[in-house]
């Protein structure tokens, strides 16, 4: 039988995953009517930190604080799982992907993301910079542009049936499917 740090340190199935955050929707909406959503976490800071008369900043940040204590869970809770829950298998990557990428020259997947592409010597690299900097930027500026993140937009606006976050979510997916197919594998071949 498999103790409850084993079950914790084990990857979860979607369909046990899924529901579980679906349910942060509702419970948020209902003891604390609150949307779900991390990136209007940084306009927070930037508002409680930033003492310039910025428009876009002067707002009563301090109602939204329920908001910082739920991404500082976030980040303690990632802190707590590498250091207590850390699960030493091997990252499977299909054989199929591992072939596709090969052509790429991306070869060590040694660690939880490829560390051809992304780590600090490649950032000195036409393909890091594009991947790391530049996506970085065009995930920033549509997280803002799109008033809000692919969770906020995806879970708790489908949620409410708003149609600006089903346009938000049609056009993330576009978006994925035309970068990953299109333009994605140019970027490699740098």
């Amino acid at each position: 039988m498999m103790t409850i740090i084993e079950l914790i340190k084990q990857p979860w199935p979607w369909y046990v995953a899924g529901p579980i955050i679906g349910l942060m929707v509702p419970t948020l909406l209902i003891f604390g009517n609150k949307t779900f959503g991390i990136s209007s976490s940084l306009r927070h800071v930037c508002a409680a930190c930033l003492p310039a008369k910025i428009p876009f900043f002067q707002y009563d940040w301090k109602k939204e604080i329920w908001n910082l204590f739920f991404v500082f869970g976030i980040f303690l809770g990632g802190i707590i799982t590498a250091m207590y829950f850390k699960n030493d298998a091997a990252v499977v990557v299909d054989s199929n992907l591992i072939t596709e990428l090969s052509g790429y020259g991306i070869v060590d997947f040694s660690g939880l993301v490829p560390a051809d592409i992304f780590s600090w010597a490649s950032l000195a690299t036409p393909r890091g910079f594009i991947l790391m900097v530049i996506g970085g930027f065009l995930v920033g500026f549509g997280t803002r542009y799109a008033g809000g993140c692919t969770s906020g937009h995806a879970i708790m606006g489908l949620s409410n049936l708003q149609l600006p976050s089903l346009i938000a979510t049609i056009s993330f997916m576009a978006g994925g499917f035309i970068m990953a197919n299109l333009i994605l594998p140019f970027i490699l071949s740098l």
